[in-house]
């Protein structure tokens, strides 16, 4: 890989990191000041915030004509949220699960997941499909703010303490906010250009491009939030900011990409055919997880991660056209894919069942 492509992308994270922590600080206190709950600013400024690495670069992909590199990285970090973001937390300490998640964000998750792969069936993510995908983003945010006032005062205060802070000058944050922005511009501009040389020099498509190192690295932000949040002892803040992020990253970004792009976004038969699949599939996953006794277990982050592994050695087989291929693709078939799905079986069946003996017993 050349140096220069070397630099634009470790340059271009940095500035996304640094963008997107000074995004959703200034944000969080000004939505606090104004007196949107903590709850709110939980489950959509930090949601929304920890995305905006995602929507920089998918927007600035989309604008110069790069679909694959718009695409990948939304995909692409919808995957690595879940397997390794969450996978990574759980083997720091068990993550809780809060019933509403498994109730409304989850399902939300799924749906829209299987949206976005129905409406690109045709091959295209037309920019009419993409404002109908804005105005899901918008729904989804009055639908947070109406649920925010059935929750608890102790839910609130786990949100308070998780992205609150010391009161500060509006001007302070009204400059963070902005500053964070800028550093989003300037990072996903460096971002997309060092993905577009290392995709070049290392004779891979732009595609795989994003959904690997694009996808990782602005997926950063979600890591560094969930990660925290776990070794703070706020375990289930780490599972509803990868789930928010999830949907608005579909919402939102990809939205957002196929809107301001002139012709929409063209979607590859590569990702029809295993990409978007891969990320349903994800998503469906953390049903019988999440419901296992409302705790994703340190077995269940390591199975998360094992997957995630197993993803990209079958992206790097794939784009070097490798002799093993066809083996590998064929052990994860005929032994990985079905001895996970006995697994999650087993494991919704005994949440399934958990779930009904305390309904018998109230």
């Amino acid at each position: 890989m050349e140096l220069s492509a070397l630099f634009w992308l470790l340059g271009g994270l940095g500035l996304l990191v640094l963008g997107a922590e000074w995004l959703v600080r200034g944000a969080s206190r000004l939505a606090a000041r104004a007196g949107v709950s903590p709850l709110v600013i939980g489950l959509t400024v930090v949601a929304f915030g920890t995305s905006a690495p995602e929507l920089a670069v998918s927007v600035s992909s989309a604008l110069s004509g790069r679909a694959d590199l718009a695409l990948g990285n939304v995909v692409g970090s919808n995957i690595s949220n879940v397997l390794l973001i969450l996978g990574a937390s759980a083997i720091v300490t068990p993550l809780l699960v809060a019933a509403r998640l498994i109730r409304l964000e989850v399902p939300i998750m799924v749906g829209v997941s299987v949206a976005v792969w129905a409406l690109a069936l045709d091959g295209t993510l037309a920019r009419a499909e993409g404002v109908l995908l804005i105005a899901g983003a918008v729904g989804y945010g009055v639908l947070q703010v109406r649920q925010s006032q059935r929750e608890t005062a102790t839910v609130n205060q786990e949100y308070a303490r998780g992205f609150g802070g010391p009161p500060a000058r509006w001007a302070r944050d009204v400059g963070r906010v902005l500053a964070g922005c800028a550093l989003l511009v300037v990072g996903s501009g460096l971002l997309v250009e060092g993905a577009v040389v290392a995709a070049r020099a290392l004779g891979v498509s732009e595609l795989v491009i994003g959904l690997t190192i694009v996808a990782a690295g602005t997926s950063l932000p979600e890591l560094a939030t969930s990660i925290l949040a776990a070794a703070r002892g706020e375990r289930d803040i780490a599972v509803g900011n990868v789930v928010g992020s999830n949907i608005f990253n579909m919402l939102l970004v990809l939205g957002t990409s196929a809107a301001v792009a002139p012709q929409g976004i063209a979607v590859s038969p590569a990702a029809l055919r295993f990409d978007l699949p891969v990320m349903i599939t994800v998503a469906l996953a953390c049903l019988p997880i999440f419901a296992s006794g409302h705790v994703i277990a340190r077995w269940e982050g390591a199975l998360f991660l094992s997957y995630y592994g197993a993803y990209l050695l079958y992206l790097g087989l794939h784009s070097a056209g490798h002799d093993s291929l066809p083996l590998f693709s064929a052990a994860m078939v005929a032994f990985a894919l079905p001895l996970t799905a006995i697994t999650l079986g087993v494991v919704g069946l005994r949440a399934w069942r958990g779930s009904s003996g305390r309904g018998t017993r109230q």
